[in-house]
């Protein structure tokens, strides 16, 4: 009989995700990537890093300002429920491994793989300044970020699934050219978010450039006012005319948020104008702000001791660093750089 007590546990499958440090996050960003990060962490090996040089290649803030951003994005995270002793959070701009990483696969790498996302393309086209070598190459980087880790999963929005095929073939041209008949990179899979994109207050992606976003930590005052100024559905002119909840932006959220009899309760009155667009906004508005309580609750401690949340991240690097630099070694001596 085999001794139990000393047989150790398999290894969780790895995950690697990361988000350009934009500052403090909206609802949009939790139903398209944290709260998707919330789920796994508890049954994956889960690398989550702040994509900080991906920022450089569209937009040159100020120190300050990246600094304020990076870290207002950490605090959403760990204010949603991440949690440091189950995922390794750092800095990608604290890993010089990600870079030399970088260089080492674009020797293999075409450069038409990068000139044919469809991304960088009609990016370029809308703004000519963009046509720098770090906006072609961040596919690339990206790739970097995921094979140092050897993550088997990349959880992503539909737009980035193109990215992830790409590091699969990074990956599988790599193998072929310097590791023979023993692959180093697994080639990583997308793992789809069941919310890739919601909407705004407008209806058009939820955006803090286009002003139409809650923040995740939005008083409950600022919530109330942003979804009681939502548009609804535009045939709905007066309070006695029937409306269709399939033509309302507030829809979408209340699919989100609302349980399946408010639900029903809203779109029955809705269609038979039995109710008005402020009482439809009500229950939404309440779980809304139920869901943030906690959100503001945990975020008012971290903001009270910034040195804490510093440290999060000085330890989740350095524990990201020994796998980068293990991965790294490998790479230098498939290379033949292992003198």
């Amino acid at each position: 009989m085999p001794d139990h007590s000393t047989t150790l546990p398999a290894a969780r499958p790895r995950v690697l995700s990361g988000m350009r440090p934009t500052g403090a996050l909206h609802l949009g960003h939790y139903h398209g990537a944290l709260k998707n990060w919330l789920r796994l962490q508890s049954t994956h090996d889960c690398f989550f890093f702040v994509a900080d040089w991906h920022a450089l290649t569209t937009s040159h803030p100020d120190r300050e300002t990246m600094e304020r951003h990076v870290y207002d994005m950490v605090v959403d995270w760990l204010a949603a429920g991440i949690d440091p002793e189950q995922a390794t959070l750092f800095i990608q701009s604290r890993m010089p491994e990600h870079a030399e990483l970088f260089t080492l696969l674009a020797m293999s790498t075409p450069s038409s793989w990068l000139e044919r996302m469809p991304s960088y393309k009609a990016q370029v086209e809308l703004n000519r300044e963009l046509a720098t070598y770090g906006f072609l190459g961040y596919p690339l980087l990206q790739a970097a970020d995921i094979l140092i880790y050897k993550a088997a999963f990349v959880p992503v929005g539909e737009d980035q699934a193109p990215h992830v095929e790409v590091t699969r073939e990074v990956a599988r041209r790599f193998n072929h050219t310097f590791c023979g008949d023993t692959p180093m990179f697994v080639e990583p899979q997308a793992l789809l978010t069941e919310t890739s994109r919601l909407s705004g207050l407008d209806g058009q992606k939820m955006s803090k450039s286009y002003g139409n976003a809650i923040a995740m930590r939005d008083a409950p005052a600022a919530v109330e006012d942003k979804i009681r100024k939502m548009p609804t559905d535009p045939q709905r002119v007066r309070r006695s005319d029937p409306g269709d909840p399939a033509r309302c932006p507030v829809w979408e959220f209340h699919r989100l948020y609302t349980d399946e009899a408010a639900r029903a309760w809203a779109a029955a009155g809705c269609r038979s104008a039995g109710i008005g667009c402020l009482d439809c906004k009500q229950p939404l508005i309440d779980a809304i702000v139920k869901q943030q309580a906690p959100w503001r609750a945990r975020a008012d401690e971290l903001l009270a001791s910034p040195k804490q949340v510093q440290w999060i991240v000085e330890v989740g690097t350095e524990r990201a660093r020994a796998v980068a630099r293990k991965t790294l070694r490998e790479v230098r001596s498939a290379v033949g750089l292992a003198y």
